[in-house]
């Protein structure tokens, strides 16, 4: 038996952190929502008991390191099973690009086994299970618009934001989670206007929404890594809404209302830009059906 499974990318619309907590972590208030880009995930029974992991991508792994692996031994021992799985990930989203590829993709393969091998689970105890592997796997076992906080597996579900237009654009670099926040100077820094984004998606406001977007980790990743500021430049320049980098980066999204502008942006983007995506937010949370 084998079954397929969605992982869409996320874009941090707000991203804020509070402080250091004792454990290591930072506290963190971020709203996030999911948008139609998505890798595309394969699970099929094995008989061997093992966990295979099978993708074309030479900067996924294929061992104990992927994300989607960590989900599929969590749940072999919690819950004693003994089959093995095969996991073909057919990547679309950018690695490494702050748009949670490798954890949307933790929580296609929790939403696929939960169904391959009949747990019965809900998705609230789905994403619980997918806070142990990584910070945005809960928030992706979900999907749609949340708020996110604590280490980000606190989840307050957000109604559909308002309709748009993101174009991604990913420089050809990478970008370490754990270096950015090694980094980031929390006294005097500018905090994001967490309160004001959600009650522009509540309201259902675009404009309010493209005044509050936000993220903290900017003022670490712009200055280390100058492309990532000049692919914001030149968004504005062509004409975006509002622009903003997603997680600790290096991708940055623009927000556009109208189709015709969306058509420059991502022309003139596409001349020095190679990876280059124009999307729509996802409105719905996922389901188990």
């Amino acid at each position: 038996m084998k079954l397929m499974e969605k992982a869409p990318a996320k874009i941090n619309l707000a991203l804020d952190v509070l402080f250091k907590r004792p454990d290591g972590y930072h506290e963190v208030e971020m709203v996030m929502t999911t948008v139609d880009l998505a890798d595309r995930i394969e699970l099929k029974e094995a008989g061997n008991g093992r966990i295979q992991i099978i993708s074309h991508n030479r900067f996924v792994p294929d061992d104990n390191r992927n994300l989607a692996y960590q989900a599929a031994a969590l749940l072999k021992e919690r819950y004693r099973i003994n089959k093995g799985v095969s996991i073909s990930i057919e990547k679309n989203i950018p690695v490494a690009a702050g748009l949670a590829g490798g954890s949307s993709d933790a929580a296609a393969t929790l939403r696929g086994l939960n169904r391959l091998w009949h747990l019965g689970l809900s998705l609230d105890e789905l994403a619980d299970i997918g806070a142990a592997i990584g910070s945005d796997v809960s928030f992706c076992v979900y999907g749609g618009t949340a708020l996110a906080k604590g280490r980000g597996e606190k989840i307050t579900h957000l109604p559909v934001p308002p309709k748009c237009w993101v174009i991604l654009a990913k420089p050809t670099i990478g970008v370490s989670t754990a270096d950015v926040y090694k980094r980031l100077k929390l006294e005097n820094a500018g905090h994001p206007y967490v309160k004001e984004m959600i009650s522009a998606i509540i309201h259902n406001d675009y404009h309010q929404l493209c005044g509050n977007l936000g993220n903290i980790l900017e003022q670490v990743t712009l200055p280390l890594y100058p492309e990532v500021a000049n692919i914001k430049e030149q968004m504005k320049t062509f004409g975006a809404d509002a622009v903003l980098m997603s997680g600790s980066g290096p991708t940055v999204f623009g927000l556009v209302e109208h189709d015709s502008r969306m058509q420059r942006i991502y022309n003139g983007l596409r001349g020095f830009c190679h990876q280059v995506y124009a999307v729509r937010m996802l409105g719905d949370r996922n389901s188990l059906e």
